[in-house]
């Protein structure tokens, strides 16, 4: 297999696992938007639900190709570490879906999202270190996540 292919194939790799997580994470959501979720009180402020397919979708690609320049760049010995940290904000990415839509606990996935928005950090700095292009593609995702945190503050707050 040529360099440029096994490159490829790489990266549609991380593009497969981070949109598996978009899907594993849609098991939990999609059937409380129209149930559960659809009778919390919102903030104003709230987007409307089709926003976040098509922002998600856009985050979990720049997530991939981020993953996928700090792979392509550098020896395994420097990206392991990055790379583990980053596997591990996309766990607490899926865990987050989990617990909001799929256990309707708003309180507990605040005090998750929390961790899930330092992870991200530690996912941008860790590539940064190796990529400014890779941790520049985390930026939106951080700024999402940092919206998402404010969000379900609210939620908890407004449904206590």
């Amino acid at each position: 297999m040529s360099q440029s292919l096994y490159e490829k194939c790489v990266l549609g790799g991380f593009v497969l696992l981070c949109f598996a997580v978009a899907g594993l994470g849609s098991l939990a959501t999609t059937p409380a938007i129209d149930g559960w979720y659809a009778t919390l009180s919102k903030p104003a402020w709230t987007p409307p639900n089709w926003v976040f397919g098509p922002v998600w979708s856009a985050l979990y690609l720049s997530m991939a190709v981020a993953a996928w320049v700090v792979w392509r760049g550098h020896p395994w010995s420097t990206t392991r570490l990055p790379l583990f940290v980053f596997l591990g904000q996309l766990t607490l990415n899926l865990l987050w879906s989990i617990i909001f839509f799929g256990l309707h606990r708003p309180g507990l996935a605040l005090l998750e999202i929390l961790l899930l928005w330092g992870a991200i950090v530690a996912t941008l700095l860790a590539f940064r270190r190796l990529s400014p292009l890779a941790a520049a593609l985390l930026v939106p995702y951080l700024l999402w996540a940092t919206f998402a945190v404010a969000l379900n503050f609210a939620i908890w707050r407004m449904n206590m």
